[in-house]
C-alpha cells in the first residue's frame, strides 16, 4: 500500500432508487485536479444562516481553486481502516466474479498494481482514496456492503414489502460481477462479525449520511453509493473505529464519489463565512446538505455551482 503516513483520518416512505433492467456497469471515476487537504476542525454547528458575502466571478474562481485542495486532495486520503485480505474473501465467496471484473476493467484500461493488490492481495494495510481510485473503492465497498450479513439489509426498508422485495434496486440488480445472482450473495457472507455495539453505531451512523444522487440514508441502501458506504461503516466499526472519526471519513469518500456537491456546498459555507475545516462532517453528511433534496435547497440559495464530474449509480 502507498504510505499512510499522507493525509491520515485517525480517531482525534423513503423515496426509492429503482433498479434499470438493462443495467450498463460503466466506471463511475470521479476525476478532480486537486492539490493538499487542511487539518480537520470541529465547530458546534454550521453557521449557514450568516450574512452571505457577494462574489464575483473571478473571486468565485479563485475560491474554487483554493477550495478544491481542501476538499479533494490530490494526494488522497488514509482511511481508518484496514483492507487486508478482503478481496480474497469476496471473489472467493462469488461477490466479486474475478473474470467478470477484469473484463470490465479491460475495456477501460485495465486495474492498475495497487489496486488489483486490493483485489488479489493478503497483507494489505489502510485503504488510501484519491480521485483516481475512488470509483475502483466504490465497487470493492458496493461488493462488501452487499454480500457481508447485516440486519440492516435483512430488517430494514429494504425489505419493507411495499417495495416488492430486496431485489428490486440499483444495488442490488444493478450488481452484474457476481457469480450467480446477486442477491445470492444478499447479507449472506460472515466477513466480518460485528459486536452489538458496533452494530448499533453503524445503525445510528447509517441513519444520519445521505448521497445528492436521491434521498435516502445509508440506512436504506438503494443505489450503488449506499450500498458502498454500508459496506465502508461496517468495516470501519468492526475494527474499532469511533463515531466522530466514521463522519469524518465517509465526508472524504463522499467528496471523491461526488466532487461537483461538495465543492459547491464548500463554496456555499464560505460565502457564509464559514471554512471547510470549521464544517462538522456529520451536520454536512446530514439530510439539510447531502441528500438530493437538501442540496437543491442550497442550489437555490447559491447560483455558482461546481462544474465537475459527479456519481451515476452504476459502477
Amino acid at each position: 500500500m502507498e504510505n499512510e503516513t499522507e493525509n491520515k483520518i485517525t480517531e482525534d416512505s423513503p423515496k426509492v432508487q429503482p433498479v434499470k433492467k438493462d443495467y450498463i456497469l460503466s466506471v463511475s471515476i470521479l476525476i478532480s485536479a486537486v492539490i493538499f487537504v487542511g487539518a480537520w476542525v470541529y465547530t458546534t454547528g454550521l453557521k449557514s444562516d450568516a450574512p452571505r458575502k457577494e462574489m464575483t466571478a473571478a473571486n468565485l474562481n479563485d475560491l474554487a481553486l483554493t477550495l478544491e485542495e481542501k476538499v479533494l486532495p490530490s494526494e488522497g486520503v488514509v482511511l481508518p481502516v484496514r483492507w487486508g485480505d478482503l478481496g480474497i474473501k469476496l471473489a472467493s465467496a462469488g461477490v466479486i466474479d474475478q473474470q467478470k471484473f477484469d473484463s470490465m476493467y479491460a475495456s477501460r484500461g485495465g486495474i492498475s498494481e495497487t489496486n488489483r493488490r486490493l483485489l488479489e492481495k493478503a497483507g494489505n494495510g489502510n485503504i488510501k482514496i484519491t480521485s483516481e481510485n475512488s470509483g475502483f473503492l466504490l465497487n470493492l465497498f458496493w461488493a462488501l456492503g452487499l454480500g457481508a450479513k447485516n440486519d440492516i439489509l435483512e430488517n430494514g426498508p429494504m425489505n419493507d414489502p411495499r417495495y416488492g422485495g430486496a431485489g428490486n434496486f440499483a444495488s442490488t440488480g444493478g450488481w452484474t460481477l457476481a457469480q450467480c445472482d446477486a442477491m445470492s450473495h444478499y447479507s449472506q457472507h460472515h466477513f466480518f462479525v460485528l459486536t452489538p455495539e458496533q452494530q448499533q453505531l453503524v445503525e445510528q451512523v447509517s441513519k444520519n449520511i445521505y448521497r445528492p444522487c436521491c434521498g435516502n440514508s445509508t440506512h436504506f441502501p438503494d443505489c450503488n453509493h449506499g450500498m458502498a458506504m454500508l459496506g465502508l461503516l461496517e468495516l470501519m466499526a468492526s475494527q474499532g473505529v469511533r463515531e466522530e472519526a466514521m463522519y469524518k471519513a465517509a465526508l472524504q469518500v463522499n467528496a471523491y464519489w461526488f466532487p461537483d456537491t461538495y465543492l459547491t456546498i464548500a463554496q456555499y459555507l464560505a460565502s457564509s463565512g464559514v471554512e471547510w475545516e470549521q464544517a462538522d462532517p456529520k451536520e454536512l453528511l446530514g439530510v439539510d446538505y447531502s441528500s438530493g433534496s437538501g442540496y437543491q435547497q442550497i442550489l437555490k440559495k447559491f447560483t455558482a455551482p461546481v462544474q465537475k464530474s459527479g456519481g451515476s449509480c452504476g459502477v
